[in-house]
C-alpha cells in the first residue's frame, strides 16, 4: 500500500510510520520539515504546513492517509479539498476529549454525547470529525484515543511514573487504589491505526487498552522499576485542598467526583478491540518507558509535575 502520513516526525506519528515501513508499506510523510527523525527505512518526504501546502502532493495516489495532526475544522476543509481526489481512504486520530463531558462513575461508548461550538480542544476535534466524514463519506475511521503513552512521549503524563517509582522512597499514590484506569502504548495504537488502513475500515472507535486498578498499575511499576518503592495513598480530597493539578500535576489522577470529567478514564473500548486492536501487557509499556526516559532524563517527564518537596508534604500530611 502507499499510505500518506500527515505529521510523522513526534511521538505518534513517527510510531504510525515505523509501523507501516515495518508492514512493508510505502510512506509519503507530509509535515514542516522541522525535526528530522531516522527512521528504520526510506520514505518518501514532501515538506510543507498543512494549512498552505496540501497541494504539493498532487499528482500522487494514496491507499489510505493517516492524519496526526488535525486540530480544527479548518484542518480537515483543506485536506479534504486537497486530498479527495488522491486517497480511497482516511485515518483521522482524534480524541476522547470530543465527548461533551465524563460524567462520575458513568461508562461511555462511542454513542456518548459530542461537544457543540467551535471553542475549546475537544469541541474543534468534534467539528474536524464531521468535516472530513463529509468529505470521505463511510471512508474515515475516526479513532480516539485517551492517554497514549511509551516512549517517545515529551509530556511526562505517563513517564512520570516509572521514574518517580524507580528513585524510590515514600511515592505518593493518589486517589482510591481500586479506581480504574487505562490507556494505550503508542505502538499498539499506531499498528492498530496501519491496520486499519489496510482493510479500509470506517467508523467511530475509542482507542485504549484493558483498564485495572491504579493499585494494580503502581505495583507492577513497584516490580519493573524498583521493589524497595513505598506507596503511601492520598485521597482525592486531600489533594484538590492542596491544589494539586489534575492530570497535569499528579498524571493518571482525577477526582473521582468531578463532574466534568470524573468518569473520563471510563471508556468502553470493545468496539476497538474486535476491531483488531491489540495491546501489550502493561508491564512491557512500563519497562520500556523508563528505559527510554532514562535516555532521555533531560525531557521525559514534565515541568507540570508535582515536585518532589510538594509530594513529600502531602506524605506527611502537611
Amino acid at each position: 500500500m502507499n499510505i500518506l502520513v500527515i505529521g510523522g516526525s513526534v511521538f505518534v506519528g513517527k510510531h504510525v510510520v515505523e509501523a507501516a515501513l515495518s508492514r512493508g508499506h510505502q510512506v509519503t510523510v507530509f509535515n514542516r520539515g522541522s525535526r528530522k527523525p531516522a527512521y528504520s527505512q526510506p520514505v518518501e518526504h514532501v515538506q510543507g504546513d498543512r494549512t498552505t501546502d496540501l497541494h504539493r502532493l498532487q499528482g500522487r495516489q494514496f491507499d489510505s492517509v493517516v492524519d496526526c495532526c488535525a486540530y480544527t475544522p479548518e484542518h480537515m476543509a483543506q485536506a479534504m479539498d486537497a486530498l479527495q481526489l488522491l486517497a480511497a481512504h482516511y485515518v483521522f486520530i482524534s480524541t476522547i476529549s470530543v465527548y461533551q463531558h465524563f460524567p462520575p462513575g458513568v461508562a461511555y461508548d462511542e454513542t456518548a454525547a459530542v461537544a457543540q461550538g467551535h471553542t475549546g480542544y475537544g469541541a474543534l476535534k468534534a467539528r474536524a470529525e464531521e468535516v472530513i466524514e463529509a468529505g470521505f463519506p463511510g471512508r474515515v475511521a475516526h479513532v480516539r484515543p485517551g492517554l497514549v503513552v511509551g516512549p517517545d512521549d515529551l509530556s511526562g503524563r505517563f513517564a512520570y511514573w516509572p521514574v518517580r517509582v524507580a528513585a524510590g522512597g515514600a511515592v505518593l499514590a493518589p486517589g482510591r487504589p481500586t479506581r480504574p484506569i487505562h490507556f494505550v502504548d503508542v505502538r499498539d495504537l499506531a499498528a492498530w491505526c496501519v491496520a486499519l488502513a489496510e482493510a479500509k475500515t470506517a467508523g467511530i472507535f475509542n482507542a485504549a487498552g484493558p483498564s485495572d486498578t491504579m493499585a494494580s498499575f503502581l505495583n507492577q511499576c513497584q516490580r519493573e522499576c524498583n521493589p524497595q518503592a513505598q506507596f503511601t495513598w492520598v485521597d482525592d480530597d486531600a489533594l484538590t485542598a492542596a491544589q494539586v493539578a489534575p492530570w497535569t500535576g499528579m498524571p493518571l489522577w482525577i477526582p473521582e467526583t468531578d463532574a466534568d470529567f470524573g468518569g473520563m478514564l471510563l471508556a468502553d473500548c470493545s468496539k476497538a478491540q474486535r476491531a483488531g486492536l491489540k495491546t501489550r501487557p502493561w508491564e512491557d509499556t512500563i519497562r520500556d518507558t523508563l528505559r527510554w526516559a532514562t535516555d532521555h532524563a533531560d525531557v521525559a517527564v514534565g515541568a507540570a509535575c508535582i515536585s518532589r518537596e510538594a509530594e513529600a508534604a502531602l506524605i506527611a500530611g502537611d
